[in-house]
């Protein structure tokens, strides 16, 4: 039997305090360097980044795109791994106070432990989860129980295709936000994300109960404005993995890549 999520973290908080122009910004841990992970996290929040989202890097990232794929690869070269990764976050919350996610998929979080990686993670004050190939049939049936009791919003995505029937369960065991993927293609594809426009508005009109998030071709001011008049904001990957590559100096990239996207 499916019952209402319950689940109060920061990201469920950020969303009754903001309505509006919410900046979720993904990178990969372990990239550029290994040792950068912290370091981001922190310049993105002092930059003024409404929430991270960091990348738990994996050999075959099926709905990501070349950028992000080449980051994975060069993370995983640099030496980041689970272990790894929960070590460099141990002390991030003595410093960041805005919600954390981690993204990535099920293989290694099956390999680390399900229990293990939930019970992890809110030790760690981790706030949510996005696995994109965990079922939602499996979540419900297997693990929402687990995320819930550890504190953790579990992010599913939805896409143009996704059924109205579908989009109506996700969103009744959902908590946090729903993602919402701007098209059917993997992230950083070079689509104009106004071509969207119809299907976010049919999402936009469907009663939702939870906050929504556009990803995938968000890239600059104007991109990031167009996803939030209809979702409550957007979630930026590829155009930020671009400009890590690319930085000389990591927080005063960082700074000025928030403020190329929120200017006014």
């Amino acid at each position: 039997m499916e019952t209402k999520t319950k689940v109060n973290n920061r990201i469920t908080q950020l969303f009754q305090q903001k309505k509006a122009g919410v900046l979720n910004i993904y990178f990969t841990a372990g990239f550029p360097n290994l040792e950068d992970t912290a370091q981001i996290i922190k310049s993105l929040e002092v930059a003024g980044a409404d929430m991270v989202e960091i990348g738990m890097p994996f050999s075959d990232p099926l709905a990501d795109g070349p950028t992000i794929q080449q980051s994975n690869e060069a993370a995983l070269r640099n030496g980041m791994n689970m272990k790894k990764l929960f070590e460099q976050l141990k002390d991030i919350r003595k410093e960041v106070k805005i919600p954390l996610l981690l993204m990535g998929y099920l293989n290694p979080v099956m390999q680390y432990g399900v229990e293990d990686f939930c019970k992890k993670a809110n030790e760690l004050g981790v706030d949510g989860i996005i696995l994109p190939d965990l079922p939602i049939e499996e979540y419900i049936e297997t693990y929402k129980g687990l995320f819930e009791s550890y504190n953790l919003s579990n992010i599913f995505l939805v896409a143009p295709n996704t059924s109205a029937e579908r989009l109506k369960k996700i969103d009744q065991n959902s908590s946090g936000f729903i993602y919402i993927v701007s098209t059917d293609s993997t992230t950083g594809n070079t689509k104009d994300i106004t071509q969207a426009e119809g299907y976010f508005k049919k999402i936009q009109s469907s009663g939702l109960n939870n906050p929504t998030l556009i990803g995938f071709n968000i890239n600059d001011h104007k991109s990031f404005n167009f996803a939030c008049n209809y979702a409550n904001g957007a979630i930026i990957g590829s155009a930020f993995i671009k400009a890590l590559k690319e930085a000389k100096e990591l927080k005063g990239s960082i700074s000025n890549f928030v403020s190329s996207i929120k200017k006014s």
